[in-house]
């Protein structure tokens, strides 16, 4: 294990929802029967509920996985790229790897036990917990513990993560918390979604097979959150 620190950023995206058993489509869809007051009120919390599907791994499966090392600024991203042949290439000091979903979690595994520290934006929140969740499901053993230690200056053992909405907010004393955007827009950094691409499009863009446009926008995550790092390592890290 090195002493390298490493950002990292994933991108979802959700099961089909008709393609679901009718089992599960019941399980998931129980409450907004219960809780919406008219059809039209049904419909949209269905919509919402369909759209959301990537948020949970146990409904979505990652797309892209990105990771940059915040000394050497190179990195890569890992993204599926189904029925397509795209070769490898590098950008900007960034390989971009097509692979399966299995193949993404194998490799990132095996560049994070080489690690100590991770950086990510809202990554115990969301990246962290799909990550493990989703390795355990394809029988693959996570070789750091991505949820230990929030509290930095608790730190007892295993890896050192790092999530920056944690520290700008102050452990959620802050009352509106805001989004990689909105940190990036107040500290005048680019903002991935410069580009025009944003969370919510991937999974149209999935669909769509513009599998190298949410790779990219992967890529300008994880410089995004490089840049914010800097300015909490800087002016508020005690």
């Amino acid at each position: 294990m090195t002493d390298r620190r490493l950002i990292f950023d994933i991108e979802t995206v959700g099961e089909d929802f008709e393609t679901l058993d009718k089992t599960t489509q019941e399980v998931l869809t129980r409450w907004i029967k219960k809780e919406s007051e008219s059809e039209e009120g049904y419909k949209t919390a269905l919509e919402e509920l369909k759209n959301g599907l990537g948020f949970s791994p146990l409904t979505g499966e990652i797309v892209t996985i990105g990771m940059l090392d915040s000394e050497m600024m190179k990195g890569a991203v890992y993204f599926q790229a189904p029925g397509e042949k795209i070769e490898s290439f590098e950008e900007d000091n960034i390989q971009f790897k097509p692979m399966t979903e299995k193949e993404m979690l194998a490799n990132f595994w095996r560049v994070a036990n080489d690690c100590r520290e991770f950086i990510t934006f809202n990554g115990r929140g969301f990246d962290g917990p799909f990550l493990m969740i989703r390795s355990a499901i394809h029988e693959i053993k996570p070789t750091k513990d991505l949820m230990s230690n929030r509290y930095l200056g608790n730190q007892k053992w295993g890896a050192l993560h790092i999530d920056l909405l944690d520290q700008f907010t102050f452990y959620g004393a802050v009352r509106k918390k805001g989004n990689l955007h909105l940190w990036t827009r107040a500290f005048g950094i680019e903002s991935p979604k410069a580009g025009g691409v944003s969370g919510e499009d991937v999974g149209r863009l999935f669909r769509e097979r513009k599998f190298l446009e949410i790779a990219r926008y992967n890529a300008g995550d994880l410089l995004a959150t490089k840049a914010l790092y800097q300015y909490w390592n800087d002016y508020l890290k005690f």
